[in-house]
């Protein structure tokens, strides 16, 4: 089975990688030849993932899946919520997010906040969406080295180390990509 992931986002792909059984042949975005930017105008964060896979099918003719994650934080109405990626503008800088993110969060007592991500898949005409939610909080500064995005922030919940402290196994079995993509893999397991 050939499925394209609809991403350029090289860590996203190592993570998945690790998580898709060897049936399944996993082809990127440049495997493709799709060099443009795929739209994500969406409102919601299940939208964007939607838009993206529908995207590669209608315009490359691939099954496909996207993904879309955003960070939620409670204190803060929810955001950055779908705008996650360019929360600090549109050079999509981690450490600029991270940052604003902090300064935002300065006078804060409540620091729950949790990562969610959506899976879209469209596979023989078919739409299916898959859901990983993984509860946790914003620590009060960057700690680690490891990961990427927000993840020097993150501390899931009942955990004392950051996901940029952990490692990339434990962080697909607690984490929000993680367990979409094990939603993923079990339908994709019983079709």
């Amino acid at each position: 089975m050939k499925l394209v992931f609809a991403t350029n986002n090289l860590n996203k792909l190592k993570e998945v990688q690790l998580l898709i059984p060897e049936y399944v042949q996993l082809l990127n975005l440049k495997d493709i030849q799709c060099l443009e930017d795929v739209p994500e105008t969406q409102e919601t964060i299940e939208g964007n993932a939607i838009q993206k896979a529908t995207y590669i099918k209608e315009n490359y003719g691939y099954d496909c899946f996207a993904d879309d994650t955003g960070l939620e934080v409670v204190a803060l109405n929810n955001e950055p919520g779908v705008y996650s990626a360019r929360y600090a503008g549109e050079q999509r800088d981690s450490n600029d997010n991270m940052n604003l993110l902090l300064e935002n969060l300065k006078d804060k007592p409540n620091r729950e906040a949790q990562f969610k991500t959506v899976i879209a898949l469209v596979l023989n005409g078919q739409l299916k969406t898959f859901t990983g939610i993984c509860e946790g909080e914003i620590t009060h500064q960057k700690q680690g080295e490891h990961g990427f995005g927000y993840d020097p922030i993150f501390k899931a919940k009942g955990y004392t180390k950051t996901f940029a402290e952990i490692s990339l196994d434990e962080k697909n079995v607690i984490g929000h990509r993680g367990k979409a993509v094990k939603q993923l893999v079990d339908f994709l397991n019983n079709i």
